[in-house]
């Protein structure tokens, strides 16, 4: 079988992509650039989520020296409600690198992309590929899944050694004419046909050299090990006003959210009470005296490893010493211009609206 599957995969594959694939801003042109904010965007995000993202992102920081040039607090201001901020802060500093080191044009080499910050194997095989027909694999969890049900693997997709399995099978059956279309025919694929659940294999152009399907084992793979719960934590946070603004602060500059802008939180333990213990969080950490009043929000957060329960109270101001250089207070048009952490933007866009222009 592996004869006929190496003449005909990529052959049916391309013919079902050049008529069936997706129409995404990011395939317009061939700019690597734009393919690999593209690729760093779609990471662990939707493609329809990604869409006015990555527009709005190439209309301020169309080329690779325009992001170069910007602060951090900007790019990641952009970057506000696509999650996992490590992604952009990485984008940055390999734009930056490339600019240095590279006149600011994204190498060829699929092993020099990825010695670029943030960049792995797949994206750096998306971006050779596609910006610059370069045969190389660009192995995702689409693909994985692809190739699991396409030649009945049955070992855990997660494992390194299943991976470069497929990826040797992917090198094997890549066009070397298109290879660029080639990858993003498997994207389209794995999005539109060989979907995680009840996968549309009557649809499928592969269905013919697909060994699960002949078996009717379709549903059962790909293997992966279960993953755990994220760990739940509950914390309290206090909005605190003062003549129309709001008094925020900035997280460390290392850890989870870094560098990112929050409303003053206090992770709860088993017994504590929310108010005691966002009182004593204003007084010794920010030395301000606030009144705890009513909820006015709560929602939950889900990071890849926690998950926050976060409760926001409004705080009356009482009195308070000089702020130190990491809390200040902002406005209704300040509070569009910093990145928040997490479940705090949901927070700061509803004191947006409900606050008065000044």
């Amino acid at each position: 079988m592996e004869g006929p599957k190496k003449m005909t995969l990529a052959t049916q594959l391309l013919a079902w992509y050049y008529k069936n694939g997706r129409d995404l801003p990011w395939r317009r042109d061939k700019d690597a650039y734009k393919i690999w904010v593209s690729e760093i965007m779609l990471q662990q995000t939707r493609v329809e989520a990604v869409r006015d993202y990555y527009t709005r992102w190439l209309d301020r920081f169309p080329t690779p020296a325009a992001l170069a040039q910007a602060s951090e607090q900007e790019v990641l201001t952009y970057w506000q409600g696509l999650g996992y901020y490590s992604r952009a802060r990485h984008l940055l500093a390999g734009v930056r690198e490339v600019c240095a080191e590279y006149g600011g044009r994204v190498p060829d080499n699929p092993a020099l992309i990825q010695r670029l910050p943030g960049v792995g194997e797949y994206t750096a095989g998306a971006i050779a590929s596609i910006a610059y027909n370069q045969v190389a694999p660009a192995v995702d969890g689409n693909v994985l899944r692809i190739f699991s049900r396409l030649f009945c693997l049955e070992e855990d997709i997660a494992k390194t050694a299943t991976k470069r399995a497929v990826e040797r099978l992917v090198m094997q059956h890549i066009s070397r004419q298109c290879p660029g279309d080639f990858n993003q025919a498997l994207m389209d694929l794995g999005a539109m046909i060989c979907i995680p659940r009840r996968p549309r294999c009557p649809l499928c152009p592969l269905a013919d050299l697909c060994e699960a399907y002949r078996r009717e084992v379709q549903d059962m793979l790909p293997v992966r090990a279960p993953k755990k719960a994220p760990q739940l934590v509950t914390l309290a946070a206090g909005v605190v006003q003062r003549a129309g603004k709001f008094l925020v602060q900035q997280r460390p500059a290392t850890g989870l959210l870094a560098g990112m802008w929050e409303f003053p939180a206090t992770e709860m333990g088993a017994g504590d009470v929310a108010a005691a213990q966002l009182r004593e969080k204003f007084r010794c950490e920010l030395q301000q005296t606030v009144e705890i009043e009513e909820k006015i929000l709560q929602c939950r957060h889900t990071f890849s490893h926690r998950q926050w329960d976060i409760a926001f109270y409004r705080c009356q101001w009482l009195a308070g010493d000089k702020l130190r250089e990491q809390a200040c207070w902002l406005g209704k048009t300040e509070l569009g211009t910093v990145p928040w952490a997490g479940p705090h933007h949901k927070m700061a866009l509803a004191l947006a609206e409900r606050l008065p222009n000044k």
